[in-house]
């Protein structure tokens, strides 16, 4: 059971919930506790605050937080989670400023857990900066907040407010914004972590805005520019492993996120035996252990151009009437 928490020992104060930390606690370790703050949530909210206990308490994976329970604490639900010693990634790496070599080994350790989530059929729907922890002194990494995370069952995104819509808006996915009628699986983790290690790299966001529709069209139809060009430092190799992870369609990023740890490794292999990392074909180690049958179009690379064209001159305030015929034509 948990004790009555103290006001000073408040790690964070969300939207939706407080995280208080405790020093002892009945399972003999640091513990943090999350409560819920509304007095009289709804069932949806309910089942997503406990998510993560479904989803975590099965897993048996170095580098996710652990959930111990879920109990009401003066009315209040609570999550009582394992105390992860760290800094978010996005802290860490602004305050402390990593050379190239952290950045690989921190990468590495989070693609080798991702990995291992998604091989438990579980996609975890809201990887960024700040959802992933470091420990300053080991360098440990540890994903946490499973909340909205879900099993991977092909389902598709119905289209939703903006502003309502699962996972962190900078992060998201193009298939996630469900506006490109795909269904969403484990690839919408490679592309948000994609997003993850760009931010890491440059400093920067691929897309910024603070107007949620523009931010989704971004996503859908803007390239970003690649780390190299923002930062002539970063590898071009690792540049592209970046913009690899940050293609629109799913089909074209990495398939797992094993074959991503193997180019990460490959890269760090190089760095610390010749001291550079020089060019070498990526994706190569790159196979998924999931059946897929590709949504993409192909053969109509003119069309979806004309569409996509089409689309930016109707964002920029013109008309356009586009008629699309289905079928074959004699």
């Amino acid at each position: 059971m948990i004790g009555n928490f103290q006001q000073d020992k408040i790690l964070y104060e969300g939207k939706n919930s407080l995280i208080y930390h405790q020093d002892e606690s009945s399972w003999d370790t640091p513990v943090v506790v999350k409560v819920l703050s509304k007095q009289y949530p709804t069932p949806q909210q309910i089942t997503q605050f406990n998510n993560e206990l479904e989803f975590t308490q099965s897993l048996n994976i170095k580098g996710i937080r652990r959930v111990f329970a879920s109990e009401k604490h003066q009315g209040k639900h609570c999550l009582v989670m394992e105390f992860v010693e760290g800094d978010t990634l996005k802290s860490f790496f602004t305050t402390h400023q990593p050379d190239l070599r952290l950045f690989l080994q921190t990468a590495i350790q989070v693609a080798h857990t991702l990995g291992e989530i998604h091989n438990h059929q579980i996609i975890h729907k809201d990887i960024n900066a700040n959802n992933v922890l470091i420990d300053s002194k080991t360098h440990q990494t540890t994903i946490i907040d499973f909340g909205i995370s879900s099993r991977i069952n092909l389902k598709t995104t119905h289209l939703e407010n903006p502003d309502r819509l699962e996972g962190t808006l900078s992060y998201i996915s193009p298939e996630q914004t469900g506006r490109m009628n795909r269904v969403v699986d484990y690839r919408t983790d490679l592309y948000s972590l994609g997003v993850t290690f760009y931010e890491l790299l440059t400093f920067e966001l691929p897309f910024y805005s603070n107007d949620s529709l523009e931010l989704i069209h971004a996503h859908i139809a803007q390239e970003p520019l690649p780390p190299s060009v923002i930062n002539p430092a970063i590898p071009q190799v690792v540049s592209d492993i970046v913009m690899k992870l940050l293609h629109k369609n799913a089909e074209d990023r990495y398939q797992s996120a094993f074959g991503l740890a193997h180019d990460l490794e490959q890269c760090l292999e190089q760095l610390d035996n010749e001291g550079q990392i020089t060019p070498f074909e990526i994706a190569q180690k790159d196979f998924s252990g999931n059946f897929q049958i590709p949504e993409k179009l192909y053969g109509r690379d003119e069309e979806v151009n004309k569409i996509l064209n089409a689309f930016q001159r109707a964002c920029d305030g013109k008309k356009e009437l586009l008629l699309v015929q289905w079928g074959l034509s004699k």
